[in-house]
């Protein structure tokens, strides 16, 4: 059971439940991110932004949050993102890898192994040091550096808030949430 509990959309402010209105599927992380209703609907209009319109491409992008959200123990993320990760074309193997923190492994090509060399920096150590930094530049653009880099800082805070709320794992629907953002333009995460 969580700390506090979740926000009923039904009585939440219009504003709230506005955004609830639009969303396919009402996540009880949603629920818990409803408490701060000015933030609501701007941090679900970002997570729609990570999921659905970065150049990073959806694989990688898969990478970055199961490491950034297993970075915090991020347990509900992690369930709601293994099965997005598995339709984005990333293997058992891949994952296991991913959750020991062998990111070195042969599963992995060069190019994914300067990605996570530099999203494993990122998370442990913040400032990435020069030779990580260049191997990610010769592989990836600028733009997709920096998509890189929110999308680590946003599923660790987003793995803060399920761990320090005690908001337990629910049933994996972020396949549809990535499906619907992509494409409705909703506002989900």
């Amino acid at each position: 059971m969580p700390r506090i509990p979740l926000v009923d959309p039904t009585t939440a402010p219009e504003a709230v439940r506005a955004t609830f209105d639009k969303l396919s599927v009402p996540l009880d992380i949603f629920k818990m991110m409803a408490h701060a209703a000015e933030s609501f609907r701007p941090l679900l209009r970002l997570g729609s932004s990570i999921l659905a319109r970065q150049q990073l491409d959806a694989k990688l992008r898969e990478y970055t949050i199961l490491l950034a959200v297993h970075s915090f123990g991020g347990r509900y993320e992690w369930v709601q993102h293994v099965p997005i990760a598995e339709d984005c074309g990333i293997t058992p193997r891949q994952i296991a890898a991913l959750e020991s923190g062998d990111l070195t492994a042969d599963c992995f090509g060069e190019k994914e192994k300067a990605f996570l060399a530099f999203v494993d920096q990122s998370i442990r150590e913040i400032r990435v040091g020069d030779a990580t930094f260049n191997a990610m530049l010769r592989h990836f653009s600028h733009r997709e550096l920096v998509e890189t880099l929110l999308t680590i800082g946003y599923y660790q805070m987003l793995a803060r808030l399920t761990e320090c709320t005690d908001l337990e794992p629910q049933e994996p629907s972020g396949v549809r949430v990535v499906q619907s953002a992509a494409q409705t333009g909703s506002r989900e995460s």
